[in-house]
């Protein structure tokens, strides 16, 4: 795995979690954009259609806050990155 992949932090790690980077044996995706830019979604046992799919995280930095969501989609010249499209409640 790409040595700057490994140093991120994972999306959903605690944040008092000493080591919150990737685990071996996982796969993770890099989100870039939006609000959770730089974080690092765990995409292990994920199946190639919910790959291809856009995935709505919650967040509470987002544009509506507590309770709102993330939208990620895959990019398709670079599998593992997932580019934000957009907030929604």
């Amino acid at each position: 795995m790409d040595e700057q992949l490994m140093r991120g932090r994972v999306y959903g790690s605690d944040h008092d979690d000493p080591d919150p980077g990737p685990r071996p044996g996982r796969d993770y995706a890099e989100l870039v954009g939006g609000p959770l830019d730089g974080l690092l979604l765990d995409v292990t046992g994920w199946t190639a259609h919910r790959l291809a799919e856009e995935t709505a995280l919650p967040t509470e930095i987002g544009r509506y806050g507590p309770g709102g969501r993330s939208v990620y989609a895959p990019r398709p010249s670079a599998p593992g990155k997932r580019d934000w499209r957009h907030d929604t409640p």
